[in-house]
């Protein structure tokens, strides 16, 4: 881990509540609430966000799997996830937001008018709102855990239950 943190302190709770007061609580509400408030599909939900903690490398997001009404998306998706371009277990919906989350990551300057058409041929403007905060949480919060090396050393605290 990168920072220093304070003996019996959890990791998690001391940087993403302690160390910055006036930052930290509300990325943390801002986090969580990517996973409470938000409307999309689990398959579409589950392939962005996989693909961002691909990118990011981080492990715990890598690991996670989010859970909505006791249903997680199964052993195999992460694999789907990896090869979205190819994969015959994703429909137009998942794979877009593989590829969204993807470029949004890696080259969101060339999001070009065709990629739009097929999203807006799929998705609500709504709809692409909603994944694109999603996507902008998930980089940033998933690449802060990475860096600081908070997603090898933590565990998800038990408040941060699957949604």
């Amino acid at each position: 881990m990168i920072i220093d943190i304070p003996e019996g302190k959890d990791p998690i709770f001391y940087v993403w509540g302690e160390m910055v007061p006036g930052i930290g609580p509300a990325a943390s509400a801002f986090a969580q609430s990517v996973y409470e408030h938000g409307t999309l599909g689990l398959r579409e939900f589950e392939a962005a966000r996989l693909r961002v903690a691909q990118i990011n490398g981080c492990l715990f997001c890598q690991d996670w799997r989010t859970e909505r009404d006791g249903v997680t998306v199964d052993d195999a998706f992460p694999d789907a996830v990896t090869n979205w371009r190819t994969t015959d277990a994703f429909d137009d919906r998942a794979r877009l937001a593989a590829e969204y989350a993807e470029r949004y990551s890696l080259d969101h300057h060339g999001l070009d008018d065709d990629f739009w058409a097929r999203m807006k041929a799929s998705y609500t403007d709504t709809e692409i709102v909603e994944l694109s905060m999603c996507l902008g949480s998930w980089i940033a919060f998933g690449r802060l855990n990475r860096v600081l090396g908070l997603d090898a050393e933590c565990v998800l605290p038990s408040n941060f239950a699957k949604r």
